[in-house]
């Protein structure tokens, strides 16, 4: 299933955090923007959702969603407004400027992680329910059907746990796992695993995979995640 990436845009440090810690616990890629000029320095078109929050400094919410709605390369991605203010006027232009949601604080968190999956799966039908069965970063291919590893066409024998790191990193691009997110997902069957075996697999993996290896990046006193170049 594809890992759906979210920028969160609030003046609130803490309340981005927050959203940011149980929306990644939700397995979605987060980033966070602390006003609407930051976050229109990045590159927007590379996420599938948006949480605006209206009440910003110079650039509001709605004006931010009206920009990007404008631009070609934005116009199409999904925006949940969040706000203070609970107005039927508020609520109303939000939809108008083409909002998909409106969440008014103080909210639950599992009621952001509900509607977010709601507008996610509204807006990408098909996505939740069809399997992928292959990922591919340039000229490597990880084939989860077939258990297969193929760089420029080549195969590259990998063992069983090697093969399930590399899915993990390749499935959630830029995404950091600690030890014990890859103990628990990878080795869950397994009663006793020391995190030294842990390094050593990754390791080997990185050599086998070439070029590629240098793509596995150890965030130290993190963990690891898979950088594209």
């Amino acid at each position: 299933m594809k890992t759906f990436q979210i920028l969160v845009v609030d003046d609130e440090e803490d309340l981005c955090e927050i959203l940011k810690f149980n929306l990644e616990n939700e397995d979605y890629v987060v980033d966070t923007a602390n006003s609407a000029e930051e976050a229109l320095r990045m590159d927007l078109s590379k996420y599938d959702l948006l949480l605006l929050d209206v009440m910003m400094g110079e650039i509001s919410g709605f004006k931010m969603a009206r920009m990007l709605k404008q631009d070609p390369k934005t116009a199409q991605i999904p925006i949940i407004f969040i706000t203070a203010k609970d107005t039927e006027n508020d609520t109303v232009t939000g939809f108008n400027l083409g909002a998909d949601d409106y969440i008014s604080k103080p909210f639950s968190l599992r009621e952001v992680a509900a509607r977010v999956k709601a507008v996610l799966r509204r807006t990408n039908m098909g996505e939740f329910d069809q399997p992928v069965e292959q990922l591919t970063y340039k000229t490597l291919t990880l084939d989860i059907v077939k258990k297969k590893v193929l760089i420029d066409g080549e195969e590259v024998p990998l063992t069983k746990k090697e093969f399930e790191i590399l899915k993990l990193l390749l499935q959630n691009k830029g995404r950091v796992f600690s030890r014990e997110d890859i103990l628990n997902k990878v080795w869950s069957d397994e009663v006793y695993v020391l995190d030294r075996t842990i390094d050593v697999n990754i390791t080997r993996l990185r050599k086998k995979i070439g070029n590629y290896g240098k793509c596995i990046v150890t965030r130290l006193g993190y963990g690891y995640c898979f950088e594209a170049e």
